[in-house]
This record gives C-alpha cells, structure tokens and sequence, in this order.
C-alpha cells in the first residue's frame, strides 16, 4: 500500500514545474492549426482582448517576479481591498432599493413592502422626477428612520429635499448620532444631466450641519451615473468621479470643515455592469485613486471612500427585458465582490417606465440570494490576489488618473462640462462602442442576438420624466430598438412584419449554420424570416419565394461549394419570381457576381438592417 503525504496533494512532486514559455509553445501549436504562424509573446497576444481606454485583457496572468504589494489591508490606505477592517463580512452589503414615482402614498406601500422583504435602505427620487418634497413625510410613514437609511436623489430641489428629511428625523425624535442618509446634494452632477448650473452655498451648509451635528448623515453624492450613462468608459467614469470629489473637497474645505471633515461628507455612486471583472477592479480602483487624493490632502487615513453601486442603465434592454435580470444579478455580484458599501439592483423592466412589484422583488431578492445563499460577502475582497484583478485593477487606475489630470489642467469639472471637453471625450468613446453593438462584436442577448420576435411587449405605466438638457442618455440597445421600433409599426399598419426569404441550398448539414446566422440577423432589426421549404434549388425557388410573401429581399443560405454550384442560378430564378436584392450569407467575394449583398459575421448590422427596411418601404 501506498503511504501519500501528510497534505495528500504531491503527487506531481517529482515532476518540474511548468514555465510561461512552454505554456506559450502549446498555444503556438493551437493557433498553428488554426492558420496562425505566431510565436512567443505574438501567440499570447493572438489571444488578448482589446477593452476600452486602451487596456488589453491577455489570455493568461501570472505574478511578475518582485512584484510590489500595492493593496494593503481592508481598512487601511490605500483601501484597495475595502474601507473597513471587515468590509461586509459582518452583515453584508447595504441593500439599497431605488424607488420612483410621483405618489408619495405608493412610494410609501412600495418602500414598506421592501424594508419588509429584504431592502436595508431607500433611495428615493423627489422633486421634478419624483415626488413632491412636501410628500416626503408621507412616503416615510411608518418607517423606522433611526433603522432604514435613506438616500435622496432630488436635482434640482436637493437642498430642500435634504432640509425637509433632516426636519422629519427632528418631529419623529431621531436621536442625531441614530440618523443614516445621503442627502445627495451633487451640483456638479445636476449639471452634467441638466446643463443648469447649481447654486453651491446650500451644499456647503448643510455638510457644515451634517458634520456638526449629524454624524451619519453624507450631504454630498459624487454621481459618476451621468458620465456613465453618456457613454463613458470605466475609466472616464472614474476620471470624472475623482475630479468631481476634488471640487467638493475644496469647495467645503474653503466653507469652513476640516479635510478630514470633508471627506466624510462625501459618498460615491458608480455603475456595476454585466462585465463582472472590469467592475470588481472599477471599484477597488475607485477607493486607491480616492485614498491617492486623500493622501495628497494629508489625510490618507480618512481617504475610505464609501461606494454605492447601481446596476448599469445603459445595459438594460426594453425587448425580452426578462434577460435584464441575468445582467443585474452579475452586475450585483460583482459590486458585491468588489467591496461595495451599498448595491442598487434595477428591476428588469426599469426602462419600460415605473417597476412591476413583482420586478421590485425580484431586485431585492437578487441581492437577498447573492447574501444569505451564496455567501458572496463572508470573505473581504474574495478578488484579492487574483493576478487578473490586481493588474486591472492597476491598469485602470492609471488610466482614470490621466483623464482626471486632463479634466483638471482645463480649470476643473465645472470648466470641463461648460467647454464641451466631457462631452465630447465621452460621445467619441460612444462612437466607438456603438461600431461594436452595430458589428455585433458586442452581443446584446435577445436584442441584436437570439431576438424573439413573437414575444409580446411588456407595458408599464410611464415614470416621470428624468431630467434632461444635459450630457445625452445613452442605451446599448437603442439603434435596434429604433429597427424594431419601425417593425412594429409596420405590423400595426399593414397585419404583417417585413418578411425575408431564406433560400437554403443543399442537405441541412449544408445550410443549417448560415440560415440560423441569417435568421438571428434579420430578426434583430424586426424582419420576419420565412424558411420554407427547408430547401431549395433553381426550378422550386421562384415558386417558394412566392409564396412566401417576402418583401423584395432574399438570402442565400449554403456551403461555399454549393454556393459555386447553385448560387448564380438560384439567384436568377429569385429575381424573376421577383426578388429586388438577393443577399449571400457568407464573406464577400463569394460566388462573385451572383448576389448583390453579402451578410456575414462581422458586418455592420445595424445598416444592413436599416437599409433593407427602407427597401422594403417599412417608415422611418
């Protein structure tokens, strides 16, 4: 019998170590095969990802050797690996529920509904895209204020909003070390949604009481949602983030409070989106860059940066927006894992107008699972160490501390927004991000891939209106809307989608692969794809396209062989049976001369679409 060792674990004790060049060797191999003559560090780089802000995600990460230990300890500068000593580890993190509307009488039944079914906190929306200020204490009846936290989110009316809170805790006798809010006073934020500059006095009032007085209470919110929201990167978020707590830590330092005071009146909200990795290393970025300003300002121990994190705007889509909540559960756990102090999860239906209460509970119970299931925050920074994260991590603080930089050298935030310099970094980025979502480079599940065009339209009663005038609000699912926005008036109008014809050639081992990419296409932008029969050759095509009630538009669908067989002769036959485009699913060049368009991965879809509609005479 044989006697393993104590730890069970050496059996390849005796065999050596693997390098990173023999590693390298065996993807040279792969990509050999695949017709790629690359080697050393060019393999690895075949295989990197190019993300925004010019960072690239590599296939494999190992420790350099000598690599510096920048991440310190939770609890101590620079905070990377959270703000406290045990992160959430105690109770997890702050359950924070957005609630909207302009009833304060519902806000009230929604926001006891949810403090009694797992939400921890409420963020409220008062004002012009809410409720009125004077509701707020009827849309807290019957909240415990000295155990629920609230948050205000009240643009224009904030000051308001936040004296009419901190008056409510005073008449129902909250004890002021007992009161927990973020008043969420962020002029600079108003003006990035509004345009409209904000008078700053009331902000610096209110933090000056809040610290005197109120040791719980935050007054100001640094919002980095509108830059994200206008197409931001992760780092631009970031950049804009930090040069928005500069100005407010002067603005209140030349009020009257201490650094340290300062900084404790500050909280930072940021965006979790569906990429898990690029949101864990935002937020462990967001605290060492802060902890770096803090630190500048001499007083690197008070430089804990409290984070609210709200599941990305932007990633939600309004068709088949029961995927939303596959999005925001790994949006929420990311957060989570990222050392967030309190998770906002959207309801999936958000952007469809004021949320179902079975979509409110599917919110809170996404952080509800992720908690007491899952156990996400039992560990302090779970990512920690992980070669991937902590490089990331660097890399994008790098990356956000030359765009804070740039923001301060043109005179400030303030400066930057007024002259255009935001505005105008952010909509190039947008470009570019819209090039992959039109390509397809970036997939948008059950919108430009896996649509379901005979799903109904989820309806919900309208929320008021965001506020506008400002920096643009931008979707990832919004060219395809507009596509299918124009379908479903032409359904209304005529009874009937636009229709394609597939003309798939051959056996289906022969056609199935492209008819399926052909269908998923056309479908994205609203076009109904009509595959019927399964297959056709030159003397049944005319008849199958006639019958099936296509738009002008055919598709052939089939293996490059069988395209150099058939593809001229069929295409005929669909021209005289009255096809005005015949398209190929394939790279163009193939079967040239036969076709008119090619369709293939790759391609812009949004404009194939776009211009097959208009063919079609579907209105704008």
């Amino acid at each position: 019998m044989t006697v393993l060792p104590d730890d069970g674990l050496s059996l390849a004790a005796e065999f050596p170590a693997a390098t990173h060049e023999q590693w390298q060797r065996l993807v040279e191999g792969v990509l050999r095969k695949s017709g790629k003559e690359v080697s050393g560090e060019a393999a690895e780089a075949a295989l990197s990802t190019t993300l925004e802000d010019g960072l690239t995600t590599r296939p494999l990460y190992t420790r350099p050797p000598g690599a510096d230990e920048k991440t310190g300890f939770p609890g101590f500068a620079p905070f990377v690996r959270g703000g406290t000593p045990a992160g959430t580890s105690t109770s997890g993190w702050d359950v924070r529920q957005r609630i909207a509307g302009s009833d304060p009488v519902r806000v009230n039944e929604a926001a006891l509904t949810d403090l009694e079914n797992g939400t921890t906190s409420l963020w409220l929306t008062v004002g012009r895209s809410g409720f009125p200020v004077a509701g707020l204490g009827r849309a807290l009846d019957g909240v415990y204020l000295d155990l629920a936290p609230v948050a205000l989110d009240a643009g224009a009316e904030s000051a308001e909003a936040a004296r009419a809170l901190l008056a409510l805790y005073a008449e129902r006798g909250v004890a002021p070390e007992a009161a927990r809010a973020a008043l969420g006073i962020d002029p600079l934020g108003h003006e990035a949604r509004t345009g409209e500059a904000q008078d700053t006095a009331p902000a610096v009032e209110l933090a000056r009481e809040a610290a005197a007085s109120w040791p719980g209470v935050r007054a100001l919110s640094v919002d980095a949602l509108p830059y994200h929201e206008a197409g931001g990167s992760a780092a631009e978020e970031l950049g804009l983030s930090l040069a928005t707590g500069v100005a407010y830590l002067r603005l209140l330092t030349d009020g009257g409070l201490a650094t340290e005071a300062a900084l404790g009146q500050l909280e930072f909200r940021y965006a979790a989106t569906a990429d898990q990795f690029l949101t864990i290393a935002k937020l462990r970025a967001a605290r060492r860059l802060w902890a770096r300003v803090a630190e500048a300002c001499g007083a690197p121990e008070a430089g804990a940066q409290r984070q609210h994190a709200v599941t990305s705007p932007v990633m939600m889509t309004r068709r088949d927006p029961w995927v939303n909540m596959l999005r925001t559960t790994v949006a929420s756990m990311a957060a989570g894992v990222g050392g967030a102090d309190s998770v906002t999860v959207l309801p999936f239906d958000a952007e469809l107008g004021l949320p179902d209460a079975f979509a409110r509970r599917i919110a809170r119970n996404t952080s509800t699972i992720l908690l007491e299931e899952s156990h996400l925050a039992r560990v302090i920074d779970p990512a920690g160490g992980s070669y991937y994260v902590e490089q990331l991590t660097d890399e994008l603080a790098h990356a956000a501390w030359e765009f804070f930089q740039t923001v301060e050298r043109s005179g400030g935030l303030a400066a930057a927004l007024r002259s255009d310099l935001v505005a105008e970094r952010l909509a190039a980025t947008w470009a570019t991000r819209s090039k992959k979502l039109a390509t397809r480079r970036e997939p948008i599940t059950g919108v430009s891939e896996f649509p379901l065009l005979s799903e109904k339209p989820v309806v919900r009663e309208a929320a008021p209106p965001a506020p506008a005038g400002g920096l643009p609000r931008v979707r990832r699912d919004e060219a395809y809307e507009a596509l299918r926005a124009r379908s479903d008036a032409h359904l209304e109008s005529t009874g009937a989608r636009p229709r394609v014809f597939l003309a798939a050639l051959g056996p289906a081992a022969a056609h199935t692969a492209r008819a399926t990419f052909a269908s998923n296409l056309f479908q994205a932008g609203g076009i109904e794809p009509v595959h019927d029969p399964v297959s056709v050759d030159e003397r049944s095509a005319a008849g199958a396209y006639a019958a099936s009630g296509a738009d002008g538009v055919a598709v052939l669908c089939s293996s490059d062989a069988l395209y150099a067989e058939q593809a001229e002769a069929v295409a005929a036959a669909l021209r005289a049976a009255g096809a005005t485009t015949v398209f190929l699913a394939g790279r163009p060049g193939t079967s040239s001369g036969a076709v008119d368009e090619y369709v293939f991965a790759g391609c812009d879809a949004v404009a194939v679409l776009s211009s097959v509609l208009d063919r079609m005479g579907v209105a704008q």
